[in-house]
């Protein structure tokens, strides 16, 4: 099921978050559900076989007795069959049933949001959600999970949220009519400033030519993700930082003369950074 929030009048948004999902899913149940999806019994003992595999850190193995390894090839398949089980089957055949609204509710992987019409609904729905979980071995990050009001009649009640890196908000168009915006969330926008620093610095030797041409193919991959309407403004301000952490490791690098900005510029004139795009307009 799926909830489409730019076409509703008013709805109440269960922003749920499954605190340390990865590293709580249980082993028993995970097993019970792949049962039923797979015959094989060759292929479910490997499966086993991959759960209790251990993790190792510094030379240094730990027993996994729960919890699946972030990064694994197989994670996030088994990850979406445990939620799948847990939670899109229960809401479809029980949960939604006892609402008095309609309801719906959009997942991938362990991040979710669920849509009420009343508020009523939304809120009894969060304590049986807390409930669901708990009976899985899971449980909601209490700081992070809320609900909020959504939609264009919300008014100065309206909240936001976040959903697979962006930040989704009510908003105006030009004329004035209600619009939904998505945005570079920030614990997004930090998380790729941290990685862009370290890949940066840890390149700050390759010749300068070859350094932005990979640059650009990262900010390529940037904009096809975030850029969607309304989220230009995010986008330049991550270039923005892009090219002034470029410019500080190149001052660096620069043992004799160091690199003035205006000739830092000239460089770009040349070489230049990839601006931001809207690749997904949404209106």
């Amino acid at each position: 099921m799926s909830c489409d929030i730019r076409h509703t009048h008013s709805l109440h948004v269960v922003d749920a978050d499954i605190k340390g999902f990865f590293d709580n899913v249980d082993h028993g149940w995970m097993m019970k559900f792949l049962e039923h999806e797979i015959a094989d019994e060759n292929l479910l003992r490997y499966i086993k076989r991959f759960l209790k595999a251990g993790i190792m850190e510094a030379g240094v193995i730990t027993e996994t007795e729960a919890g699946v390894p972030q990064g694994g090839p197989c994670s996030p398949v088994m990850a979406n069959v445990y939620l799948h089980y847990v939670i899109d089957k229960w809401f479809d055949v029980r949960a939604s049933k006892e609402c008095s609204g309609e309801c719906s509710m959009v997942r991938y992987a362990d991040d979710v949001v669920f849509c009420f019409q009343y508020e009523s609904d939304a809120k009894a729905f969060y304590a049986k959600l807390k409930e669901r979980l708990a009976k899985f071995g899971l449980e909601l990050s209490e700081e992070k999970s809320k609900v909020i009001r959504f939609g264009r009649f919300a008014g100065k009640e309206a909240g936001q949220f976040d959903f697979l890196g962006f930040t989704i908000v009510g908003g105006k168009t030009k004329s004035g009519k209600f619009t939904v915006k998505y945005r570079t969330s920030k614990k997004k926008l930090k998380s790729k400033k941290a990685k862009a620093k370290k890949w940066i610095k840890a390149n700050m030797h390759t010749p300068i030519k070859e350094l932005i041409s990979k640059l650009n193919v990262k900010l390529r991959g940037h904009y096809n993700y975030y850029g969607l309407s309304h989220n230009a403004r995010k986008m330049q301000m991550f270039l923005e930082y892009i090219k002034y952490t470029l410019y500080k490791t190149l001052r660096r690098r620069s043992q004799k003369k160091k690199l003035s900005w205006d000739g830092f510029n000239r460089i770009l004139e040349f070489e230049q950074l990839l601006k931001p795009m809207i690749t997904v307009p949404l209106w």
